[in-house]
């Protein structure tokens, strides 16, 4: 009898033991295919991944919502690079892929130059509440200063705004004092990092199965020309 009691312990505790062993190989298999599934190199390109992004937060869809491939942006007002790439590239992209509804832009918060970045991009929902975002966008690069020489300061932002047709200056000007919008900016910010970005202007080009291409620097039209291509295949 004796035997028979210490078996039955023996048999039990190797039962509860294996079940433990099960539940520890189920976890690390979840947390395999849940890395697989969000970021899933593809065949045809190494660098092309399958991806998930919030882009929530960030600007309002360039562009019809409905298109099959988007290009998100992150960008920081301060950068020249991206002034150069919202200037020469984007209007190319506008006319031969935005426009006839095949992609849309989102621009999302990358702000990494400077303490006057977050005032500049919490700006730009200020200038949303007047359904003026990408009016603000525009014009911001249009007018960029220097990298930190206080163009994109509170006080500038104020007056340079002045120069938007249909916007409320004074509006604004609450609304930006208010720093209502910096904590959106910086989840943003963080959001971008957490998405691989290092720099700006970076992108990722998602096609209609989902599969997104990174892009690196502010890369002439040829690029992205042949990427959308690529996709619309």
């Amino acid at each position: 009898m004796g035997k028979d009691k210490e078996s039955k312990k023996i048999k039990t505790k190797s039962n509860k033991t294996k079940f433990v062993i099960i539940g520890i190989i189920s976890v690390i298999i979840i947390g395999v295919l849940a890395t697989i599934s969000t970021n899933n190199t593809t065949p045809d390109n190494p660098q092309s991944t399958r991806f998930s992004i919030d882009t929530t937060k960030g600007s309002p869809v360039l562009g019809s919502e409905s298109a099959q491939i988007t290009i998100i942006e992150f960008g920081d007002y301060q950068c020249p690079f991206c002034q150069k790439w919202n200037q020469n590239t984007k209007p190319l992209i506008e006319k031969d892929y935005i426009d006839t509804g095949k992609v849309n832009l989102i621009y999302v918060d990358f702000p990494i130059i400077g303490s006057d970045s977050i005032k500049a991009h919490a700006g730009s929902y200020c200038a949303d509440e007047q359904g003026l975002y990408w009016q603000y966008h525009d014009f911001l690069y249009s007018n960029q200063g220097h990298e930190n020489d206080g163009w994109a300061s509170t006080n500038n932002l104020k007056n340079l705004v002045s120069g938007i047709n249909g916007l409320d200056t004074d509006s604004f000007s609450k609304c930006i004092d208010s720093g209502k919008y910096e904590d959106r900016v910086k989840e943003n910010k963080n959001i971008a990092s957490k998405s691989g970005a290092k720099s700006t202007p970076s992108f990722i080009v998602i096609g209609p199965d989902g599969q997104a291409t990174p892009i690196s620097g502010a890369q002439p039209y040829s690029v992205f020309q042949k990427t959308i291509d690529e996709m619309l295949v």
